[in-house]
């Protein structure tokens, strides 16, 4: 357990750290964010129901050859990829594979982070890690869950937006 509480005060730590580093002067950015995210899943139905039911998505494409089907919150944009052979897929071991550890979406409130939770409860195939809670010290607060295919999503409440909501039940 304190273990675990190290990584997410560390988790906790990179996020400010990050925030306030700046490209050396020497090298310019060419680089404009995340364009996409591509996901190898072994359930893909599974899996782009889990974004379009469950958290709201709307589909956005696909190749029925590949076979892929892309999904987007408006902001983000995943796509799903289906393996090969689902039935001797390896499971990705966020301890022991070089790859994606997770992937965080940002949550507008913690209400909506608790409604996601309460979902996710009644998801089959969704697995949860840890329910919300503070990330470090808080006031940031993050979930983590498995979702039908086994990939690690971490929803985040920022620390701005807690705030900001604590201000406004208190006015």
């Amino acid at each position: 357990m304190k273990l675990l509480s190290f990584v997410r005060g560390l988790t906790a730590a990179f996020f400010l750290f990050s925030a306030a580093v700046t490209a050396q002067e020497d090298t310019e950015i060419v680089t404009e964010g995340v364009n996409h995210i591509g996901l190898a899943v072994k359930d893909l139905e599974a899996s782009a129901a889990f974004f379009t039911e469950t958290l709201g998505w709307r589909q956005a494409g696909g190749d029925p050859e590949y076979p892929a089907i892309f999904v987007t919150d408006g902001n983000s944009f995943v796509t799903l990829w289906r393996v090969n052979n689902p039935e001797t897929a390896v499971p990705f071991n966020r301890r022991n594979n070089v790859g994606l550890h997770h992937l965080a979406f940002t949550v507008k409130s913690l209400k909506a982070l608790h409604e996601l939770h309460a979902k996710f409860l009644e998801t089959e195939g969704v697995r949860i890690e840890f329910a919300p809670e503070f990330m470090g010290q808080g006031p940031t607060t993050h979930m983590m869950i498995r979702e039908p295919s086994g990939n690690r999503l971490e929803f985040v409440v920022p620390g701005s937006r807690v705030r900001a909501e604590q201000e406004q039940s208190q006015e």
